[in-house]
């Protein structure tokens, strides 16, 4: 989990240090690649803007795969430890049984042996955690949902994240009319805090397992 999280955000910094030097001096677009004849002054500042759009695709990129990969991170725990359903606390239960229910009966059957133990692991899908609905709020449902501290610094700016990426995604808007919307200063601004965010996000998850707190309160 962590260790993903080191490499995916290296890319953002990466990218965001890259950013910086285009922005600040366009004629650097003309660099990019060997070769390429120098763009008119018009023609770089959209290159510009489309670069700009793109890093909201790298902030998005980070932030769903860092919330799935550490949901993953509990169901890992629950069967590397063969943690056995009625030893989960009510809110891990609770999502197991609605994971359960989403799932063809036929299908699930033959991955599950002692019921009890298996159904935890066999009902988790990673693929199923989010799919371009993630932002604070998402987080802190899915963090009441587990019983796991959510993230308490600021968080605003996962919501503009989102909102972006789906709008290039879904084609609402261009990747011209999302870069000419932000500065450098806003841009690099949105990208500290959502590293941040994810960074206590990953804190907060390792306690809890770490500390088994994904356990029913009434074992002894």
């Amino acid at each position: 989990m962590k260790e993903e999280f080191e490499t995916r955000k290296q890319e953002v910094e990466l990218y965001f240090d890259f950013l910086q030097k285009i922005a600040g001096d366009e004629h650097h677009v003309t660099r990019v690649a060997d070769g390429i004849a120098a763009y008119s002054a018009a023609d770089r500042s959209e290159i510009v803007k489309t670069f700009k759009a793109n890093g909201f695709l790298l902030l998005y990129n980070l932030m769903e795969s860092t919330v799935k990969n550490s949901v993953e991170a509990i169901y890992d725990e629950l069967q590397e430890k063969d943690i056995h359903f009625d030893a989960c606390r009510d809110e891990v239960r609770r999502i197991v049984l609605f994971n359960l229910r989403r799932w063809n009966v036929d299908k699930i059957l033959p991955s599950i042996g002692t019921i009890a133990r298996d159904v935890v692991a066999s009902t988790f899908r990673k693929e199923e955690v989010f799919s371009g609905n993630v932002d604070a709020r998402a987080i802190r449902e899915t963090a009441k949902g587990y019983g796991f501290r959510a993230p308490t610094r600021k968080s605003d700016q996962l919501l503009t994240v989102k909102t972006n990426r789906n709008d290039l995604a879904h084609g609402n808007k261009s990747f011209a009319d999302v870069g000419r919307d932000y500065d450098m200063q806003r841009l690099m601004e949105i990208k500290t805090e959502v590293i941040e965010y994810l960074e206590e996000l990953i804190a907060n998850i390792e306690s809890y397992i770490a500390s088994s707190e994904y356990l029913s309160a009434a074992l002894p």
